[in-house]
C-alpha cells in the first residue's frame, strides 16, 4: 500500500520512495558537524578585531584653518604697510597729474667788432687766444668731487653728473651733431616727457624760445663752415645741488671753442675761431637717475662771432676769417667772463678772439 507521500501507483521501480531518499547520497559525519559549529565573537572581539559594519564621517571643522588665518594676517599687514609708505614716504614718485616742464631757452648771437682774425695754422690760432689753456674734448668737462644730499645717496649724484657730463660731450662735443646730421644720441638722453619738445625743434624750429635746435645742442650749418680740426677745446664746471626732497639740480656752464674754415675749403685755407658759451640747468628725479635721463629745465647760449642779421635759431650760420658785421652792434659781451646778461643780440668782445 503506497503512503502519503507516494504516488498513486506506488514508488516506480529504480526511482527513490520518499523525500527523504532524496537527500540519502548526502552523508554528514561526526567529524563535519563539529567542525560546522557557528561561533559568535563577543561584544570586545567585533570591537577590536573587525571593523564596524557602520563607519563614521569625521566632525567637520567649523571656521578657518590655522595656515587661512596666517595668510590673512599677513595680507592685511602688507597693504597697511603699502598705504602708509604711499602717504608718508617722502621718495614717492611723482602723481600722475604732474609733468616735466618744458625747456626754456635764449640764444644770444654775438658779433665780431671788425675783422674776424685766421690764420692757416690753428695751433696758432689756438695758442694765441683764451683758450690756450683749455682742454681737449671730454677732458674739459671733469666729474667735480661730490658728496651725498639729506635725501640723495652718493651714487644718485654721481649718476646725474655723470648723465649731465654725457649730454654736454654729445650736444656740443661730437662732429657728427655739429654738422647737422645726428641727433639721436642727444634725444636719448632726455626725460621721455621732453622728447616731444625736442622733435618739435628740429620738424618745425621756431625762435620761440622753446623750439630752437640751438637749443638743444651745437649745429652749424654745413653749408657754410666744416671743422678744421676735431680737437675741440673746452672748459667749464659742473654743480650738483638738492633742489627739494624729491629732485636734483645739476648746473653745467662750459665754453666751447671751434677751429671752422669754408664749407669744402682746401686744407690750406684759412681758419678762424667759433666760441660757445652754454649755461644750462638739468632737473633729475628718481626714475630720471635710473633710466640715465635728465629733464632740461634752462638752456642759455651766447656763440660769435655771428651776424645779428641772420637767423641763430636753427643752425649757427658763423662768420669766417677776414669777415665783418654790420655796424651798429649792440655793447660787447665776452662769453669767457662769468655771468652776463641776456640779450636779443651781443657783441663779442675784443679780448675773446685770437691775437695774430
Amino acid at each position: 500500500m503506497a503512503g502519503p507521500a507516494d504516488p498513486p501507483g506506488g514508488t516506480p521501480e529504480g526511482a527513490p520512495s520518499g523525500g527523504e531518499d532524496e537527500y540519502r547520497s548526502v552523508v554528514f559525519d561526526e567529524s563535519f558537524v563539529r567542525a560546522a559549529r557557528l561561533q559568535e565573537f563577543s561584544a570586545e572581539e567585533r570591537i577590536t578585531d573587525h571593523a564596524p559594519a557602520v563607519r563614521r564621517r569625521p566632525r567637520r571643522r567649523r571656521g578657518l584653518s590655522r595656515q587661512v588665518l596666517v595668510l590673512v594676517v599677513l595680507i592685511a599687514l602688507a597693504f597697511g604697510t603699502a598705504v602708509y609708505m604711499g602717504v608718508q614716504h617722502p621718495y614717492r614718485a611723482a602723481t600722475a597729474g604732474e609733468t616735466v616742464e618744458p625747456l626754456r631757452m635764449t640764444v644770444l648771437p654775438l658779433e665780431p667788432e671788425g675783422k674776424v682774425p685766421g690764420t692757416t695754422s690753428v695751433e696758432r690760432l689756438y695758442v694765441r687766444s683764451p683758450a690756450a689753456q683749455f682742454r681737449v674734448g671730454a677732458e674739459g668737462v671733469p666729474l667735480p668731487a661730490s658728496r651725498r644730499t639729506a635725501h640723495f645717496s652718493d651714487g644718485q649724484v654721481v649718476a646725474a653728473l655723470l648723465t649731465a657730463k654725457d649730454y654736454v660731450v654729445r650736444s656740443a662735443l661730437d662732429p657728427a651733431v655739429l654738422t647737422g646730421g645726428e641727433t639721436r644720441s642727444v634725444r636719448v638722453l632726455l626725460d621721455a616727457d621732453q622728447q616731444k619738445q625736442f622733435d618739435r625743434s628740429f620738424t618745425r624750429p621756431t625762435a620761440d624760445g622753446r623750439h630752437a635746435p640751438t637749443g638743444w645742442l651745437v649745429r652749424f650749418d654745413p653749408s657754410r663752415a666744416e671743422l678744421a680740426d676735431r680737437r675741440i677745446r673746452v672748459r667749464g664746471t659742473l654743480q650738483a645741488a638738492e633742489a627739494d626732497p624729491s629732485t636734483l639740480e645739476v648746473t653745467a656752464d662750459h665754453t666751447s671753442v671751434y677751429a671752422l674754415r669754408p664749407a669744402g675749403a682746401e686744407k690750406g685755407a684759412e681758419a678762424s675761431l667759433f666760441t660757445v658759451r652754454r649755461e644750462l640747468r638739468f632737473r633729475f628725479d628718481r626714475e630720471d637717475l635710473r633710466l640715465h635721463q635728465a629733464q632740461l629745465a634752462v638752456s642759455y647760449i651766447q656763440a660769435g662771432p655771428l651776424s645779428c642779421a641772420e637767423d641763430s635759431a636753427g643752425r649757427l650760420r658763423p662768420l669766417l676769417a677776414g669777415a665783418t658785421a654790420e655796424e651798429g652792434g649792440p655793447a660787447g659781451t665776452d662769453p669767457y667772463a662769468a655771468g652776463g646778461t641776456a640779450a636779443l643780440c651781443g657783441s663779442l668782445a675784443a679780448g675773446a678772439q685770437p691775437r695774430l
